[in-house]
């Protein structure tokens, strides 16, 4: 566990580093998907349904907000669908029309999901898109959800029945017209499963709020468990084409995304709970605090070390040492001699008697002459 922690802080670090990167090719993958998922369905106009195509718009559509992949994935099928009658495009096109108007007015910002339900649906996994948008986001994902799994039985009812809708005369084309028209608004099994998605959002967010221990993990299950319910009941009372195979191993992703996010995004220590009460002049509080799991990534200094280069410094500062060790005990062990007096030159000798002989002289005549001896001395003399 501490691992898997490790990793996860390690890829929080490396997405707030290259968050700019990472969303780019994210954008780019999903309109290799989306546009994808439209030309190999109803690719009826071989020029757009090309791989200079798909390749060249998921390469555009990277770098420009998603809201502008949502218009070119529409424009798109109504190229194709243009392409097979004009009748359906013109159906279609009012149909995208009312549904983009709710669009824009509530939920502008969540282009991706109705991008990413059309290609859930594709995977066979549309019970992930309930559970995973209601344990991230708000209860209004339920429009841009609902109105992606319309697109996608459109182009599935195109894709179906494209033969019925090629005829040329009047008549083929108000037949063709109309069933589609009955297939897009009064299908069963589309209405099944927009009623399964929008519930079953609305019941993980609502128990994934609740302040229970393990609110993700019993969000995720019972989501998965709601959808799977309205699908097979749906399938029952109604008699729509559903599968109960599909639908389980949908719920069983669905789990398994939820347990995946809950990791990323909601990693927590429920042993350590703690519950406080306050209180003010107006007010009791009760507050449950649970503490964040959370593991410091280990940070790695990388040192380069050059082992014969220190082994032969080492060496040589040995060797310097002792020799200095050794010179320093020979000089200690040599006895101190005393220096010897430098004789001086006879010359210099005798000159220094004579001056110090004259000194004396001149130093007792000095005397002399102030104690008043001198005529003592004349005196004696004679």
């Amino acid at each position: 566990m501490s691992t898997l922690l490790v990793w996860k802080e390690q890829l929080q670090k490396i997405y707030a580093r290259y968050s700019t990167y990472i969303m780019k090719a994210l954008q780019f993958v999903l309109g290799l998907c989306v546009f994808g998922l439209i030309n190999s369905n109803i690719g009826f106009m071989k020029a757009a349904s090309s791989i200079l195509c798909t390749v060249g718009l998921s390469v555009i559509c990277a770098f420009l907000p998603l809201v502008v992949m949502v218009i070119a994935a529409t424009a798109l099928v109504l190229v194709h669908f243009y392409a097979l009658s004009m009748p359906i495009a013109l159906v279609s096109a009012i149909i995208f029309l009312i549904m983009y108007i709710f669009y824009f007015r509530f939920t502008p910002k969540k282009a991706w999901l109705v991008l990413l339900t059309p290609v859930a649906f594709a995977l066979k996994i549309p019970f992930v898109i309930p559970v995973a948008f209601g344990l991230l986001s708000a209860p209004i994902c339920v429009l841009p959800a609902a109105f992606g799994t319309i697109v996608y039985y459109m182009i599935h009812f195109v894709k179906m029945s494209s033969s019925a809708y090629k005829g040329d005369d009047a008549k083929s084309l108000v037949e063709g017209l109309m069933a589609f028209t009955k297939q897009s608004l009064t299908n069963k099994e589309m209405w099944v499963m927009v009623a399964a998605l929008s519930v079953s959002l609305l019941i993980v967010y609502a128990v994934r709020t609740r302040s229970v221990d393990h609110a993700w993990k019993i969000a995720s299950a019972s989501g998965a468990v709601t959808a799977i319910i309205i699908g097979a009941a749906g399938k029952i009372a109604l008699n729509v084409h559903l599968s109960y195979g599909p639908m389980a191993l949908s719920g069983v992703a669905a789990i398994a995304v939820g347990l995946i996010l809950e990791f990323l995004f909601f990693s927590v220590n429920y042993s350590r709970t703690e519950r406080m009460q306050f209180e003010d002049d107006e007010y009791y509080y009760y507050v449950k605090a649970v503490p964040k799991i959370g593991v410091s990534a280990p940070e790695m200094s990388v040192k380069h070390i050059n082992e014969r280069k220190e082994q032969t410094d080492s060496q040589e500062t040995v060797l310097i040492d002792s020799r200095d060790v050794k010179q320093a005990s020979e000089v200690r062990r040599q006895p101190q001699q005393k220096k010897r007096p430098v004789p001086k030159p006879r010359n210099q000798v005798r000159r220094v008697d004579h001056a110090r002989a004259a000194d004396e002289i001149l130093l007792t005549r000095s005397l002399t002459k102030e104690l008043g001896l001198e005529n003592l001395e004349d005196e004696l003399n004679k």
